[in-house]
């Protein structure tokens, strides 16, 4: 391995991503993926709009004051 991509790899390891983007991650993998390729009309807006659905059920179903 290059001293350049130890570099990268080492810088890479210390970022720290917020909640959204770790959301996002997924939802773009899964639209560009499997998902897009059993059914091209799914978009990357719609998997986006299904995750905020699926957060904001979660989240109703939290007791009061457990954030």
């Amino acid at each position: 391995m290059t001293e350049a991509l130890e570099a990268l790899i080492a810088k890479a390891q210390k970022v720290k991503m917020t909640d959204g983007q770790l959301r996002e991650q997924p939802a773009e993998l899964s639209c560009m993926a499997t998902t897009h390729i059993e059914n091209a009309r799914i978009t990357r807006e719609m998997v986006a709009a299904a995750d905020a659905k699926v957060i904001e059920e979660e989240a109703s179903k939290r007791p009061e004051g457990d954030e």
